[in-house]
């Protein structure tokens, strides 16, 4: 799924109020930078994505890159923000359609959760994720924001899951195995394609989550 360049957004002052026409170019200029990064950061991988090459790929000057984002740095730690407000958003959106009485909530999850894995947002984080463990500036950014997506993440699915609440540890133990094993899979089809066995492994983490539903604990 590319990402939607086309995507609109109203662009509001922390008042609510509209901003004013320059400040809308700005900000418009800004999420053209870091959707650049994040396409830079997908097709070329971290330690290629320069300040160069993202302002290329945004259609700037470099130096008018730099008037909104004065360094890599910089640009990445508004990515970072970007991504994980654009990932819950997602997942919202694949939970929000209201199902069916009889529809199956468990398998509705799962698919939503896979189709975000497979998001080219997922490959962007991972890149930046991989060069954090050697890169102690990106690290220093990447790690606290990655806990608190995950808190919020953790929110969400109890807030999308109602059901879950009651089971305690079962839930935190059912959205981790749903997270260790559709990450572990996104990143192995980062070098192979997507098979039957692997649509395998879904559906019995479908039935695992079932038995952790029916279980109180």
């Amino acid at each position: 799924m590319p990402i939607d360049h086309n995507e609109k957004s109203t662009v509001t002052h922390e008042a609510g109020a509209p901003l004013g026409w320059q400040a809308q170019k700005s900000a418009s200029t800004r999420q053209l930078i870091i959707e650049a990064a994040i396409k830079c950061l997908v097709d070329l991988g971290y330690a290629r994505t320069t300040t160069t090459v993202i302002a290329a790929k945004a259609g700037l000057s470099r130096g008018a890159m730099l008037h909104h984002f004065p360094s890599k740095i910089s640009i990445i730690r508004a990515a970072v923000d970007y991504l994980h407000a654009k990932r819950l958003r997602a997942f919202r959106k694949a939970m929000a359609k209201e199902p069916d009485p009889g529809a199956d909530h468990v398998r509705m999850g799962v698919e939503g959760y896979w189709a975000h894995m497979k998001h080219p947002w997922f490959v962007a984080f991972f890149e930046m994720a991989v060069a954090a463990r050697t890169d102690k500036e990106l690290a220093a950014i990447l790690f606290p924001a990655q806990e608190s997506f995950e808190h919020e993440w953790y929110q969400t699915s109890l807030e999308l899951f109602p059901e879950w609440k009651r089971k305690g540890e079962n839930f935190v133990l059912g959205f981790d195995l749903s997270r260790y094993v559709m990450e572990g899979m996104a990143i192995s089809f980062l070098t192979h394609k997507e098979t039957e066995r692997d649509k395998r492994v879904l559906r019995y983490l479908e039935e695992k989550l079932r038995e952790l539903a029916g279980k109180d604990r």
